[in-house]
């Protein structure tokens, strides 16, 4: 398929250009001014429309909290536990549920999805397209990160349960490390002799990719103070990190601007409902991204319906975001924080053919998404 002259906007330069895209085997393969068609080869006119790369959600529950379900049939929390390292996402992913189609429809063709954050570790999480019956054939990666959470979420779920104060939160997560890092450490001494190994641990088990750094800590903090435990915890333990939500980041962008890890920021466009919200501010990104932080838009959906992840970047330009920085923030920055930009992210030969063709500028609400291509396959 070649996709013709269409203006793109492909992540990687700021200013867009004319140009032809050829599509095969769900790659994108050429990139040019004009491209001789081969024969039968399918053309989509492009002509007066824009194309960007298919749109990048960093941090949602799509597929685990389900359409019209309610809090009964919601599948993203483990109640039973605070610390739940072994949960995997894949096993509570339904890729039949509506907001999963909705998704792909409105260009939001990548999403890492997984569980709440109502567990101090809940587990690990996924990216997946948003086409498919089957989650196996719908993963882009997996594991991607572990999640965690710190702040009012596990000290209203689990009050009761030894975990009331910001600082049990903490202790949950280093506990778990601690335990981990010596398991890991009797593990490899024992080598091959199956007889001098620890007895199996599952949630340490879990925790190995982590200490390994082949998946980063993936910590809900809101509020500044809990922003800042979350790098502690991550150089105390040298492992990576990726904060999610950050709505307190603009009150602290200098020290964030210090560190290198990713910000996921949001969900925006929802009432501050508790007190760690209380300075929720659309000016949040822009803030930060002119620090040079490497910032991610999220909807954190179904708090904010997954179809409108392109809005909510428009709504951080409106706030003084710069657009390009806005459109690096739902397409090649989540691609890198969850560690799929090798395949998606960009309009680059190589990668996937992750196409959204919109009649303009898709942080505006007004424009139309006409046509969606994930794997160079048109979206229904």
């Amino acid at each position: 398929m070649i996709i013709r002259n269409g203006l793109i906007h492909d992540a990687v330069n700021p200013a867009p250009y004319t140009a032809d895209i050829r599509a095969e085997d769900g790659k994108i393969r050429e990139i040019a001014p004009s491209l001789p068609a081969g024969d039968g080869e399918e053309i989509l006119d492009a002509a007066g429309l824009s194309v960007y790369p298919g749109f990048i959600d960093a941090h949602c529950h799509l597929g685990l909290d389900g359409w019209g379900i309610g809090f009964e049939g919601a599948d993203y929390n483990e109640y039973g536990d605070v610390c739940t390292p072994q949960m995997r996402a894949e096993d509570s992913f339904n890729p039949l549920d509506p907001s999963v189609r909705a998704a792909a429809r409105s260009g939001v063709t990548s999403v890492a999805t997984g569980q709440g954050s109502s567990n101090a570790i809940g587990g690990t999480w996924i990216a997946v397209k948003t086409v498919g019956k089957c989650v196996d054939d719908m993963l882009l990666k997996t594991p991607v990160a572990m999640k965690c959470a710190l702040g009012e979420n596990p000290k209203r779920c689990y009050r009761d349960k030894g975990n009331a104060a910001r600082m049990s939160t903490a202790a949950v997560i280093r506990g778990m490390l601690f335990k981990a890092k010596e398991y890991l450490a009797k593990k490899e001494a024992a080598g091959d002799d199956l007889f001098k190994r620890p007895a199996f641990d599952f949630k340490c088990e879990a925790m190995i990719p982590v200490l390994k750094k082949e998946i980063p800590l993936k910590i809900h903090a809101h509020q500044a103070n809990d922003i800042l435990t979350a790098i502690r915890i991550a150089k105390e333990f040298d492992v990576l990190l990726t904060i999610e939500h950050v709505t307190e980041g603009h009150l602290i962008a200098d020290e964030l601007a210090s560190c290198p890890y990713p910000l996921a920021v949001g969900p925006s466009l929802t009432h501050a409902t508790k007190f760690e919200l209380q300075n929720k501010s659309w000016t949040t990104p822009g803030i930060l991204a002119a620090k040079g932080c490497k910032v991610s838009i999220i909807t954190d959906s179904p708090v904010i319906p997954q179809e409108y992840l392109p809005l909510c970047a428009g709504l951080a330009v409106k706030a003084g975001m710069d657009p390009f920085e806005a459109l690096k923030a739902v397409t090649i920055h989540p691609a890198r924080q969850i560690g799929i930009a090798d395949r998606v992210g960009s309009i680059e030969p190589g990668k996937d053919a992750d196409l959204v063709l919109t009649d303009g500028d898709p942080m505006i609400s007004a424009t139309v998404v006409k046509t969606v291509l994930i794997d160079g396959k048109p979206v229904d």
